[in-house]
């Protein structure tokens, strides 16, 4: 199993602040001989919809001096892990979970939001110290 990162608390209390139940920690999926490892696997009753709301969390913590190499090795890892859950796990939303200072050094710039746009890419932003989601996107 792979080392946490280190905001892997902060996202699992924000999340936990936020009304989410932890299912998983960490959420294991298997392709074929493989097996992956999302940080979390979370869900939450939607009242008003009477339904079950599930998602996938990977946290990045983007600490590397290069935030474009970061941003390879998350998108990269993002997409695979997209991919094995739509079709393993088809009622799960995967969310790329970033802080709010990354968020806005990198993913407000024209490259992050084209790999958002581009690709899809799903993110949590959260508040380190307070430990809480600062926004969702989409």
């Amino acid at each position: 199993m792979p080392a946490k990162d280190i905001y892997h608390d902060v996202v699992k209390n924000a999340l936990i602040k936020d009304g989410w139940t932890v299912t998983n920690d960490p959420f294991r999926l298997k392709w074929g001989a493989r097996e992956l490892f999302v940080d979390l696997g979370l869900s939450k009753l939607i009242a008003a919809q009477k339904a079950e709301q599930k998602i996938a969390v990977e946290i990045k913590s983007f600490t590397n001096p290069s935030s474009i190499a970061d941003l390879e090795q998350a998108l990269g890892q993002y997409l695979l892990y997209r991919a094995v859950l739509e079709e393993v796990q088809p009622d799960f939303l995967l969310y790329l979970a970033v802080r709010k200072i990354t968020y806005q050094a990198i993913f407000s710039e024209p490259i992050g939001e084209l790999v958002i746009n581009k690709y899809k890419v799903n993110l949590l932003v959260f508040e380190s110290k307070k430990q809480e989601v600062w926004q969702w996107i989409p």
